[in-house]
């Protein structure tokens, strides 16, 4: 089994990163492979509404969110983290989750239990960490907890690395994202199967 862990910071060892690496630590003692995808610095475009990605499966922007998708079908797991911008999550992850996730209605994350992380200085944290948990709810994802909301607080990583708190919410997240896989892993060994899926529905709130 293994769980991507994606850094949607521009800093690809800052403080988000530590706090990755602190999941992922805790990951690895319990069995379960793991890869940091950093999303790096070049431009991420937003979402354009082309609709190319409904019949062909990919983004029609060639950029790492591809890279990513095709990383996403060998994945059992995810983490999502991000440095606070504004009470909000960066822009570069943002819009390459946007991205990521329209294109992925096919079911790609459908069903793989997933978590947010955020790091922040100060304040703003939490709005961030809502943010980030939607785009789990709506695509079916099983969104696994800690003992705290997943956060950590500093400027630098130095800082991160103080917060006590902050990384024991990291390491109890990862071993509960170990857990619940090995029991998703034991419900499929038993013959236990996903539920099937209706056929959607778009309902429009026009009159």
């Amino acid at each position: 089994m293994k769980v991507l862990l994606v850094n949607g910071s521009p800093h690809k060892e800052g403080c988000t990163y530590t706090a990755l690496l602190e999941i992922a630590g805790a990951l690895d003692k319990n069995g379960i492979e793991t890869e940091i995808f950093h999303i790096g610095v070049k431009p991420i475009s937003g979402c354009t509404a082309c609709g190319y990605c409904m019949s062909n499966g990919v983004c029609v922007v060639r950029d790492g969110v591809n890279k990513f998708i095709a990383k996403s079908k060998k994945a059992d797991g995810f983490i999502f983290g991000s440095p606070v911008y504004f009470a909000s999550a960066s822009g570069s992850l943002t819009a390459f989750m946007d991205r990521a996730f329209f294109s992925s209605l096919g079911g790609v994350f459908r069903g793989k239990p997933a978590a947010a992380v955020v790091s922040c200085r100060r304040g703003g944290a939490t709005a961030a960490f809502d943010q980030l948990n939607k785009y789990f709810s709506i695509s079916q994802m099983p969104i696994v907890t800690s003992q705290y909301w997943n956060m950590v607080h500093g400027f630098v990583p130095d800082d991160v690395k103080k917060d006590l708190e902050g990384l024991q919410t990291m390491r109890t997240l990862g071993n509960n994202m170990a857990w619940l896989l090995k029991c998703i892993q034991a419900g499929r060994a038993a013959g236990i199967e996903p539920p099937e899926q209706e056929k959607r529905i778009a309902t429009n709130f026009i009159r």
